[in-house]
């Protein structure tokens, strides 16, 4: 039999610790996202895998927001963001900082995620869309690749908050495992 483990026996950082910890080669940038609910799921997401920043453009909303705070449960006090109204600047600074830019999104001679070579000392920036429009045609043309989440029902997308998941996880086991 398996004991579920309490909250205070997961060793947990304190958001001190978190912020003075290393983080992963990872960025995340939201570019237009709309609902409230998927930004802070992304935040705590970010939190589990020590995403390196967040940066919020567009219509994305930034916190404090009760929406956001709902779904983040703390992690936007632990997790470095900033915004932009202009993600197209966002790409260009992060570019000029030799960051790698990946669009997560469908496109021609996209690379499947299980596909992707992460490496270990190399900065990535994933950009994820609008939850209806996906990541805007500017953005992905100045990419440096575009990733496919592979899918095998009969929708053609999946949800914001559940892509940066599978990303994160992707990205963490392929460098740090």
């Amino acid at each position: 039999m398996m004991r579920k483990l309490k909250n205070e026996e997961l060793q947990r950082l304190s958001v001190e610790d978190f912020k003075a910890s290393e983080k992963s080669n990872l960025i995340i940038v939201l570019d237009n996202i709309r609902s409230l609910n998927n930004i802070g799921s992304v935040f705590r997401t970010a939190d589990a895998f020590r995403v390196k920043h967040i940066y919020l453009c567009g219509i994305t909303a930034k916190p404090p927001h009760k929406d956001i705070q709902k779904t983040a449960l703390g992690a936007t006090d632990s997790v470095s963001w900033s915004y932009s109204n202009d993600t197209l600047e966002v790409i260009k600074q992060l570019k000029e900082s030799d960051v790698t830019v990946l669009s997560i999104e469908q496109a021609e001679n996209s690379t499947m995620l299980q596909d992707c070579k992460f490496h270990a000392d190399t900065t990535y920036a994933m950009v994820f869309g609008h939850e209806v429009k996906g990541v805007d045609q500017t953005i992905v043309n100045k990419s440096d690749a575009v990733v496919e989440i592979p899918q095998f029902g009969t929708k053609h997308s999946v949800n914001i908050s559940v892509s940066v998941g599978i990303c994160c996880w992707a990205f963490y086991e392929k460098v740090y495992l």
